[in-house]
């Protein structure tokens, strides 16, 4: 055990445990967009930084290992506004409408994205310059804000208008789960973006739709199709639903499905993060193996 102070209040974690797991341990409130339960820290977001007593910058909480003897300060003036400015570039460039915790953190840091001026209209002459043999099919990258949704299969859709470069589809999809490798990050700099490899279509690529990638997803950058097509139409109603846990039937691994469930319809299907078998994950049947269940012999 290591004992450390946050915000006046000491703290004892295990070894090894971040300042993020000190904070939640004390009640803490840290926001996070790019930090996963079930994933090694990306790094990418910086929205849960910390004020270290002693460092010259400040410290990721959701990979900063708690080290004896530290003094953590969570909700300083400094640490305010890096977070401030943090969520009013990212609100300012990208979609952060389906992202259910943006706008309370937006609230509470008193963030002002409409500051930095309106979002720049898309140019596809621009970002054919930019990115040359790169550039998405339609002239578009992912970098774009006005990306248009890509529907190119059954399952799932792609909005990378909505897309924070978090990583965490590509951790997914990587070494950390699926091993299939079938996205990643392309380009540098303004030109990064999540790709397929040759920026191939969906069902060209190396895809297995298992949709882990949309299980990790903390924007609606990857969304359910089920679920796009509803929010699309006006009639996505999260607050109607209900979530019902069930074994997976499709083969003897014992998967927890979370079916969520709106007017008396699958919508869509999750696996909880605590889950022994799943660790959120699940594969193709699993996932989007559920519409049968619609269809009932009159």
């Amino acid at each position: 055990m290591v004992e450390l102070e946050v915000d006046g209040q000491p703290v004892r974690v295990f070894e090894g445990q971040t300042i993020l797991d000190a904070c939640r341990r004390l009640g803490i409130d840290t926001p996070t967009l790019c930090y996963g339960e079930t994933l090694e820290p990306a790094n990418a977001c910086r929205v849960c930084v910390v004020e270290l007593e002693g460092a010259r910058v400040l410290a990721p909480a959701c990979s900063r290992p708690a080290e004896e003897g530290m003094k953590v300060r969570t909700d300083s003036e400094r640490v305010r506004l890096s977070r401030r400015l943090v969520l009013e570039l990212l609100a300012s460039s990208v979609d952060l409408s389906t992202t259910s915790v943006a706008p309370g953190y937006l609230e509470r840091y008193d963030a002002e994205p409409e500051r930095f001026g309106p979002q720049a209209p898309p140019d596809a002459d621009r970002d054919r310059k930019r990115t040359g043999a790169h550039a998405e099919p339609d002239g578009q990258t992912a970098a774009t804000v006005h990306a248009p949704v890509k529907v190119d299969n059954e399952l799932y859709v792609r909005d990378y208008s909505k897309c924070i470069l978090c990583y965490k589809c590509v951790d997914a999809c990587g070494e950390q789960y699926q091993n299939t490798f079938a996205i990643h990050v392309a380009g540098r700099g303004f030109d990064a973006r999540i790709s397929t490899e040759y920026v191939a279509e969906l069902p060209e690529s190396a895809c297995v739709y298992c949709g882990n990638c949309i299980a990790v997803c903390p924007t609606g950058a990857l969304m359910f199709r089920s679920e796009h097509e509803l929010r699309e139409a006006g009639e996505w109603r999260e607050g109607e639903q209900t979530v019902t846990q069930t074994i997976c039937p499709y083969c003897g691994v014992g998967c927890t499905l979370e079916l969520h469930v709106q007017d008396n319809e699958i919508v869509k299907v999750t696996s909880p993060d605590d889950h022994d078998v799943t660790r959120g994950n699940l594969c193709i049947k699993g996932r989007f193996g559920f519409q049968h269940v619609h269809h009932r012999e009159a």
